[in-house]
């Protein structure tokens, strides 16, 4: 019997057709994530993964896919052969490339790297909501860039609104307000997925560039540069 068919048969136990099945595992390849708060499909795709989730990890075993289901906030994200995921035992599948890899312009790294760091505070001080996520105004999360990294966010709207709308596909924040993206009253929040998504090792990195006194504010001594940049940037 055809692995199709074998995949058909018990799709129709679950009440399921081949359709369905395509169209969750063409999003979920495609985005990379689901999260279940997001919007109307997003909640009918992930309602549909928990129902299908055993069939989906052995459709996607051959591959060395990695996925990583939080039932508690609802979300799943998909990571390539050999990816560190936190809460999951390291793959000795190394990735020969970065196909399914989130590929990130430096200020899209930059700004998830403090958007990490913020919610990791956040943690710390117990400002976290019953679904995980953490609030921050933009006005905010522009300060925590220049006392983190030393950077600004662009000035320019549209590539302010590209920088945004780029990470929220990666469903790691959304908007709460009907502010503009690109206004300083806007405010968002930091969902749960980013710590899955930037590493312990990476936010360690930051707290080892800024002095002790400047970890939860610029200090008198201003922002810091950090040196995560440094050697990617020498080289282009």
């Amino acid at each position: 019997m055809k692995l199709t068919e074998q995949l058909q048969q018990a799709l129709i136990t679950k009440r399921f057709s081949m359709d369905e099945f395509s169209e969750l595992l063409i999003r979920l390849m495609d985005y990379g994530v689901l999260s279940r708060d997001e919007s109307q499909i997003e909640t009918l795709l992930y309602d549909r993964f928990v129902q299908l989730e055993d069939l989906v990890l052995d459709y996607l075993s051959p591959l060395h896919v990695r996925i990583q289901h939080d039932t508690r906030f609802g979300f799943v994200r998909v990571f390539p052969p050999g990816a560190k995921v936190p809460g999951l035992p390291d793959d000795d599948n190394q990735p020969f490339a970065g196909g399914l890899r989130a590929t990130l312009s430096q200020q899209e790294i930059a700004a998830v790297l403090v958007l990490r760091a913020e919610y990791d505070k956040a943690l710390r001080e117990g400002q976290v909501d019953d679904q995980g996520c953490v609030l921050l105004s933009l006005e905010g999360f522009g300060i925590a860039m220049r006392n983190l990294l030393n950077r600004s966010l662009p000035e320019k709207k549209t590539e302010r609104t590209q920088l945004f709308r780029r990470i929220r596909q990666l469903r790691l924040i959304h908007f709460i307000s009907s502010a503009e993206e690109s206004t300083d009253d806007a405010w968002l929040k930091i969902r749960p997925s980013i710590t899955s998504f930037v590493s312990e090792a990476a936010l360690q990195q930051i707290r080892q560039d800024l002095p002790a006194s400047d970890e939860d504010g610029a200090g008198e001594g201003g922002a810091v540069e950090s040196t995560l940049f440094n050697r990617h940037e020498e080289a282009e």
